[in-house]
């Protein structure tokens, strides 16, 4: 994922991120980080801001990269308001 995250990759990041949870995988708060990263390098806001919704859901702690990270995307997108 964070490959995909360096890349500009953000569907394959979010595609790897819904593989690991149909796998039974759990997913670690690093492989929403790096998936809530790529999706601010695509500036796909909307889907930085669903996957921080989903780490509560999957009761995984959002921290200060997950923030910031879902912030730029808002910034990137032109939606300082959803910032």
């Amino acid at each position: 994922i964070s490959a995909c995250e360096k890349g500009g990759q953000w569907l394959k990041a979010l595609g790897l991120l819904v593989a690991m949870c149909q796998a039974v995988v759990k997913p670690a708060t690093i492989s929403f980080d790096a998936a809530i990263s790529a999706c601010e390098k695509g500036a796909e806001w909307q889907q930085a801001l669903a996957l921080l919704a989903t780490m509560g859901w999957d009761v995984l702690e959002p921290h200060t990269i997950s923030y910031n990270a879902a912030i730029s995307a808002c910034a990137r997108g032109a939606e300082w308001q959803k910032a």
